[in-house]
């Protein structure tokens, strides 16, 4: 298997529209106005019969009730054989990339080559206060400019939706008279003489589902959120508050890359949509399951970044996530590798030491083995690791966790840990 065959299907992620579960009904028998082209994005978001074998949609590796990730990957009655990656409609393909979640992708700009200033926490470091490169776009790697370029490729991906062309796609879509009276009335009424033109359109009204649905995939309700407008308040002694504070000081890098607004301004979404490499290993696991051998370059597989002569300093980068339900999407990296957030920030320390060329005798604790080599060993970003040379200890690490808690939307709070949310005080 052929890894660029893999980078398509990895998190194409179905026509998430932005990195598929819970597959959707079929709206063949829904005969109910559509009044909008968000409407209509709803319905074929969640569509079945935009797949192949008609088994998978949008939904099933974004899934609208897990924090919009693939949650059959954390199914333990699946016995987790996906690795991290997504199945595909044909029940054989697996992605070697772990599928993003579509929550608040409609803010990621537009994929440019470009610079943004830091926030102030951060800029005091002159080496930490601009940020030049790549930024922004859909997917790990930024090849989808925006949410209607990324919904047009999971239908024609071999690994995953698996649907032959365009045409045969609109087909499926002509079966259904509420979608046919529905792209008449929403854009002409010829619509489905063309097929690319009809397919573009299909594709803009999942993306206009994701941008205009704000309760849906941007809601900005979680205790945080609520933090600043005084609905809700850290516990002064508590755990939550430690690591807020944590996160955004300037001992740390957290906010280098995961703010991009001045503290306690509302509607931060806890990414730059800045490209790193941080030395992340390759998820072996993955690759037995999937047959992927060759090492996944990131950006640089981007194609305007190869138009662009970019390639050998863009290898190994990915888009910066959204940490926003980050406890409730695992796992975690683009590969990903781990499955626990303490894990995480214990990774983030040892790409620390790695960075400041200090001893490390730290093990992975979801393996108590070494942690593995970066697969991808150039471009890493040693300037925003190693910022600090003072380690971070249990205390720390677990005060990061239940503060990343509070960033959960209000919807999605049940699927935190109860045991864990008593710890944590919040």
């Amino acid at each position: 298997m052929q890894l660029d065959t893999f980078i398509k299907s990895s998190v194409l992620g179905c026509a998430l529209v932005l990195g598929l579960s819970g597959c959707g009904s079929s709206t063949n028998d829904k005969q109910d106005s559509i009044d909008s082209k968000a409407q209509l994005g709803e319905r074929l978001f969640s569509d079945v019969n935009l797949s192949l074998n008609r088994s998978q949609s949008c939904a099933t590796c974004h899934s609208l009730d897990h924090g919009f990730i693939d949650n059959r990957i954390n199914d333990s009655s699946l016995g987790n054989h996906f690795g991290a990656g997504s199945l595909g409609d044909d029940d054989i393909s697996i992605g070697d990339r772990n599928a993003p979640s579509a929550g608040y992708a409609a803010f990621s700009p537009v994929f440019k080559l470009g610079s943004r200033q830091r926030v102030v926490s951060q800029s005091q470091d002159s080496n930490l206060a601009t940020y030049n490169g790549y930024l922004g776009g859909q997917f790990w790697d930024g090849r989808a400019e925006n949410l209607a370029a990324q919904a047009g490729g999971p239908p024609l991906n071999p690994g995953e939706m698996n649907m032959p062309s365009k045409a045969a796609v609109v087909d499926r879509l002509m079966e259904n008279a509420t979608y046919v009276n529905a792209f008449e009335n929403l854009y002409s009424a010829d619509i489905f003489n063309d097929a690319e033109t009809a397919y573009n359109a299909m594709a803009e009204a999942i993306g206009e589902f994701e941008k205009k649905n704000s309760e849906t995939f941007y809601p900005f309700d979680s205790k945080y959120d609520k933090s600043l407008t005084g609905e809700y308040e850290y516990d002064i002694n508590g755990k939550a508050i430690l690591g807020k504070s944590l996160f955004f000081s300037s001992d740390l890098t957290c906010a280098s890359c995961h703010q991009l607004r001045a503290i306690g301004n509302k509607g931060e979404i806890f990414t730059s949509f800045e490209y790193h490499n941080i030395g992340v290993p390759e998820n072996s696991h993955l690759r037995e399951v999937n047959g992927v051998v060759e090492p996944d370059f990131g950006l640089a597989l981007n194609p305007s970044v190869i138009a662009n002569d970019d390639v050998e300093i863009s290898k190994g980068k990915f888009k910066v996530p959204t940490l926003r339900n980050v406890a409730v999407t695992a796992p975690y990296m683009h590969n990903g590798i781990f499955n626990q957030l303490d894990t995480v920030i214990r990774f983030y320390e040892h790409a620390k030491k790695r960075a400041l060329e200090q001893a490390d005798a730290s093990v992975n604790p979801e393996t108590q083995l070494p942690w593995g080599a970066p697969e991808v060993d150039a471009n890493i970003s040693n300037t925003e690791l190693n910022r600090n040379d003072k380690p971070l200890g249990d205390t720390e690490v677990d005060a990061l966790v239940c503060f990343l808690m509070t960033l959960t939307d209000a919807k999605f709070e049940h699927l935190l840990d109860a045991q864990k949310i008593q710890e944590c005080g919040i």
